[in-house]
């Protein structure tokens, strides 16, 4: 007898019955709304949503989003309490040195020639003061001489400086101020005028320039011209009428037979008639 023939557990009919099952399955998957929410996610056009919410309901989920984002950023934060701006101190510079000398420049003017004896004067003044001041290297550029101070110098010109002159120093972060210990009274009241001239002239850029007021100007008419305007032009128009009428006067009376020399005549030699 022949044996019998034994099927295979895994044949290919079994297979293409399990294929089918699975192909069902994943078709039936794919319908799912997760599914097509997960898809709609991986493709960035919804946001996360929670499970279970179609696709419309994720869409207005989103703008309502978006919207209450853009609403965060046009308000700003703003402190409840507003802390007052502190204003920064002047601080003054501390004197470290003030003396008042009389200083002589006589005997070191008389060394220079006539016409550079003022100039020599200033020059003496400053090595006077870089002496006796303690300036660091005796530099002449750290003096630096009051403009009143140095108009008294000049006064009777460059060939006559004064013989010696009392001053005031004072010595702030290593520069030394020199002026008029004693200031006479006419240069008294120049420096008050000059002071108040620079008050008025700050006085002057602090007012805010006024704005011209329009006025309001009558139109007894009401053609939408103003009287005014309209007087200046009927003058000019009757001055230009005036000019036109004696214009044509003026080129008749060429034209006639007398002439324009009608009222001329000339001087007659009663001599020659003899």
């Amino acid at each position: 007898m022949a044996a019998p023939i034994s099927v295979p557990v895994g044949s290919g009919n079994d297979k293409e019955t399990k294929t089918g099952k699975v192909v069902k399955k994943l078709d039936d998957v794919k319908d799912t709304p997760e599914n097509k929410a997960a898809i709609a996610e991986a493709d960035g056009k919804v946001e996360d949503a929670p499970k279970g919410v179609p696709t419309a309901q994720k869409a207005s989920a989103k703008a309502d989003k978006v919207g209450k984002v853009k609403e965060e950023k046009k308000v700003e934060s703003k402190p409840a309490v507003t802390k007052p701006v502190k204003k920064e101190k002047k601080v003054e510079a501390k004197v470290e040195l003030e003396r008042e000398y009389v200083v002589p420049l006589k005997r070191g003017v008389l060394n220079a020639p006539h016409y550079r004896r003022a100039k020599k004067a200033v020059k003496v003044l400053k090595e006077f003061i870089v002496k006796h001041m303690q300036v660091r290297d005796r530099d002449l550029n750290k003096v630096k001489v009051d403009i009143n101070l140095n108009n008294e110098i000049w006064f009777r010109g460059i060939k006559k400086p004064m013989n010696k002159i009392k001053v005031k120093a004072k010595k702030i972060d290593g520069i030394v101020y020199v002026e008029l210990a004693e200031i006479p009274a006419y240069v008294g009241f120049k420096i008050a005028r000059e002071a108040r001239k620079k008050a008025e002239s700050e006085k002057a850029n602090v007012k805010a320039p006024k704005k011209a007021e329009k006025k309001v100007e009558e139109d007894a008419d009401k053609d939408g011209v103003a009287d005014k305007t309209e007087e200046k032009e009927d003058v000019k128009a009757g001055g230009e009428m005036d000019a036109k009428t004696e214009k044509s006067m003026a080129k008749n009376v060429q034209h006639t037979a007398t002439g324009v020399h009608a009222k001329k005549t000339m001087p007659v030699r009663k001599s020659l008639k003899k």
